[in-house]
């Protein structure tokens, strides 16, 4: 099993059927079959909705669909070792597309911010996406008003590089950035 090392961190790539188990026993569940600390994530609706939502249409289809590139299609859990909690979670959009192109996506539980976890797993998941010598980009978007995640950006080396509303049940002004190849 792949699993990415910080000194403060363990990212655990989640399979498919660890993904089910979310879903029908809930976070909860996985905790218990991953054999961490319990820790309930504290999150602003629209991140908890869009875990969720994450899991059941794209997560879960798309594990099965790519079993052996599965860590390209998932949820990595955060995993803080001091603890042995999971604290957050991030993910990649899939294989880089045909321009060398995929988006990284991250959460972290209010608990646990402010303390560079976000900013030390997104270096980790974007250190091991560069080996693939397909991408040649990353991508991501944070909402206008999420100064913390910018800043987890910034100092992964994002640059910003425009604005957009995403159309949803209550639509949200998001910046999009992108991370070159060096």
């Amino acid at each position: 099993m792949i699993k990415l090392l910080t000194p403060r961190l363990t990212l655990i790539p989640l399979d498919h059927q660890q993904l089910l188990i979310w879903k029908q026993l809930g976070h909860k569940g996985l905790e218990k079959i991953l054999e961490l600390q319990p820790n309930t994530w504290k999150m602003e609706l629209f991140y908890e909705q869009e875990t969720i939502q994450a899991l059941n249409n794209y997560w879960i289809p798309q594990t099965a669909k790519f079993p052996l590139d599965y860590y390209w299609y998932t949820n990595w859990e955060i995993i803080l070792n001091s603890s042995s909690c999971s604290v957050g979670g991030l993910g990649l959009a899939g294989l880089p597309d045909n321009e060398g192109t995929t988006e990284i996506g991250y959460a972290l539980d209010q608990k646990y911010r402010g303390q560079g976890i976000a900013t030390e797993a997104v270096q980790a998941l974007c250190d091991w996406a560069f080996q693939d010598a397909d991408l040649r980009v990353l991508r991501a978007e944070t909402p206008v008003d999420n100064k913390g995640s910018q800043r987890v950006l910034e100092k992964n080396h994002f640059e910003q590089t425009g604005k957009k509303t995403l159309t949803l049940e209550n639509p949200i002004q998001v910046f999009t950035w992108e991370r070159h190849r060096y």
